[in-house]
């Protein structure tokens, strides 16, 4: 059963649909963020412990009131729950999907019943509480787009965008750690073909991209300017830039790759809505 409702707090009571990597994070997120892990019901099957206090179950419970249902489980195996799970999701319940190319018209036809319906972006940063969370939203009053934006908030900072945006963001925002992590990791097997150690040149590539980030996040001044302060007419930086800057180089292979994701998205939301 799920736990009761809380008169003084909302969600009283959160359903996870799936709880893998994305989810789980999230899961931490808000535990560290000071949300009750007692709220929480979870149902994955691959997944046998919880934090103190929230509870596994072994299947979608045939009842409950729950304040939010989240769907963490991978876009195609949505048709798989819906007979399950729509019952639950009620005119009291907002559904917060995590489905990649799964759009709000698509959530609307199998949760015709729901209160509210969202479409979230989020990254793994969210258990740390620094991911960026795209948003998009239907059926949300403004008393219900601040409750969801209160529960949300642990977990980094909240943008809402228009869906006919999502693919785009799915692409920067959910896949650009990614992009970054395979980034950090070529610096450091460059720097280990040209003479470091692995170990080298892995630990500085990891603490010189820390540092930039936070430098960059706290400045005024945007990262091309940065790079460009960085670096002196005819130095060692400038020789560097000049590699990537050379015809557009680096921003060429950043948009084909952000173009490949928002594609695949939107290829998915196009299978979803047949």
């Amino acid at each position: 059963m799920p736990p009761a409702r809380r008169e003084v707090s909302w969600p009283g009571a959160v359903l996870l649909v799936g709880c893998g990597n994305m989810a789980g994070a999230m899961l931490e997120g808000w535990i560290a963020g000071g949300v009750p892990a007692d709220i929480f019901t979870i149902v994955d099957p691959a997944r046998t412990e919880a934090p103190a206090g929230a509870r596994i179950v072994p299947a979608l419970p045939g009842e409950g009131a729950f304040d939010v249902i989240q769907l963490g489980i991978k876009p195609q195996s949505l048709d798989a729950v819906v007979e399950a799970v729509a019952p639950l999701a009620g005119p009291d319940t907002t559904l917060v999907s995590l489905l990649a190319g799964v759009e709000l018209a698509t959530l609307a036809r199998h949760f015709p019943d729901a209160g509210g319906l969202v479409r979230a972006m989020p990254n793994l940063a969210v258990s740390l509480g620094r991911a960026p969370v795209a948003l998009a939203a239907s059926r949300l009053d403004d008393a219900a787009r601040a409750r969801i934006v209160a529960f949300l908030r642990p977990l980094g900072t909240l943008h809402w965008v228009a869906e006919d945006s999502f693919d785009l963001v799915t692409a920067l925002t959910g896949s650009g750690p990614a992009f970054v992590y395979r980034f950090i990791d070529a610096l450091g097997a460059a720097a280990t073909r040209l003479g470091l150690t692995e170990e080298q040149a892995r630990a500085l590539s990891l603490a010189m991209v820390e540092g930039a980030t936070a430098l960059a996040a706290g400045s005024a001044h945007t990262p091309g300017r940065l790079a460009d302060m960085v670096a002196s007419p005819g130095g060692v930086t400038r020789e560097g830039l000049d590699v990537l800057d050379d015809g557009e180089a680096l921003v060429k292979l950043v948009t084909a790759t952000l173009r490949a994701a928002r594609d695949r998205s939107a290829a998915m939301a196009r299978s979803a809505r047949a």
